[in-house]
């Protein structure tokens, strides 16, 4: 009988799950799908490992599931498909491990409290990733669970690179730079080696662009630096986040707009970035599809805050010998890749324009002594297998 290991990604109003059968070759997708607006018009989709549509609903207004009817919702489904093999545990995507956590750990009722303790330093991430947790300790008590945290990878980075220029008393709290989408970058880490294992044992630097993003320079793999601090707003510009903000701002925005937190924490986090700049939309495929001033100018200045760090990420490592693009931009705007890779070309990146179009994972030229790639990221492979190396040390 095969088991099975299920992945939950909860976000603020959607609930993503992957499940996986355990084999010696690793974990195997055999289902995906998620729930969309699970607190406002619920709807249902699942798909099998070839695309095909297996499943879909919809729920009206007033049957709003709410998490705990979304995660139960799941459950029921994943049972229903599971024909001979046993789910043997959940894993989940957990935002901010802060200082206590450095690696995948098992759920139980005092590590939750702990996870608890984390949310002021997440307060729009961490309660969602927490809530399943909770609904599937009620349910299925006896089920293993295991929270997987995306500020593990960057726990190598020296202090240095961690800290911010402010007291003792302040950091001695808990404020400094952790660094996010490391599960998706443990991810290229892992698999960058079987497209150019030299540029791999050396400086690269990775692009996670998408409705959240961020980059992260690497040194044999390791975490160096990464463009996102102590909360994910920061670095570069993203779908509806501001990125790097001068702190005045924010004082100005008090001061003279008379915002209070919450209203600042609305415009930081949903006003701003792509959707704010363009004031059309935070997608980029939408913004590339226009033809319009300010649609053009957001594009730019994603582009141009991308050209910066990458600068800044290249000093952090003394050089560079590859580029990686992914995430939902980084994979799928052939224009974006294209503008931050001739931004790029003091590196020394030679764009290939026939592979980049084409999609290819290698898009540099022959002759370029920055080789660039484009990788499919898979954040939910990494929590199926760090969830069944926890089973497997219990």
């Amino acid at each position: 009988m095969t088991a099975t290991i299920l992945v939950l990604n909860a976000g603020s109003s959607s609930l993503k799950f992957t499940l996986y059968a355990d084999n010696a070759a690793g974990p195997r997708a055999l289902l995906r799908g998620q729930i969309e607006g699970v607190t406002t018009k619920p709807a249902f989709a699942a798909r099998d490992a070839q695309g095909r549509l297996v499943q879909e609903r919809d729920w009206t207004d007033r049957d709003s599931l709410g998490y705990a009817g979304a995660v139960a919702y799941v459950l029921d489904f994943v049972q229903q498909q599971q024909g001979q093999r046993t789910l043997a545990a959940v894993g989940h995507r957990v935002v901010h491990g802060g200082e206590e956590f450095d690696a995948p750990v098992r759920i139980d009722a005092a590590v939750l409290a702990r996870l608890e303790r984390l949310v002021p330093l997440a307060p729009l991430h961490q309660p969602h990733n927490l809530a399943p947790m909770r609904v599937i300790a009620e349910r299925a008590p006896t089920l293993p669970q295991v929270a997987c945290f995306d500020t593990v990878f960057h726990r190598t980075q020296e202090p240095v690179a961690r800290a911010f220029g402010l007291p003792a008393e302040i950091t001695g709290r808990g404020v400094r730079r952790y660094g996010f989408h490391g599960l998706s970058y443990e991810y290229i880490a892992d698999v960058f080696p079987r497209y150019d294992s030299a540029a791999a044992r050396g400086r690269v630097v990775v692009a996670h662009l998408g409705n959240g993003a961020s980059m992260c320079a690497m040194h044999a793999g390791r975490s160096v630096a990464t463009t996102m601090g102590f909360t994910a707003l920061d670095g570069l510009l993203m779908g509806t986040r501001a990125g790097s903000l001068d702190p005045g701002v924010v004082l100005y925005l008090l001061d003279e707009l008379r915002m209070d937190a919450r209203a600042i924490e609305r415009l930081l986090y949903y006003e701003s970035g792509l959707l704010g700049v363009s004031g059309v939309s935070g997608d980029m495929r939408t913004l590339l599809s226009r033809d319009d001033p300010r649609s053009a100018f957001a594009i730019a200045l994603f582009c141009y805050r991308a050209r910066r760090e990458m600068g800044s990420l290249a000093a952090a490592l003394g050089g560079i010998d590859a580029i990686v693009f992914t995430g939902g931009i980084g994979e799928h705007a052939a224009p974006i890749r294209e503008r931050i890779c001739r931004d790029a070309a003091w590196l020394g990146v030679v764009l290939d324009e026939r592979a980049n179009a084409a999609g290819d994972p290698r898009i540099s030229g022959e002759g370029s002594r920055v080789s660039a790639w484009v990788i499919a990221t898979d954040e939910e492979s990494m929590i199926a297998r760090h969830t069944l190396a926890a089973l497997e040390a219990a």
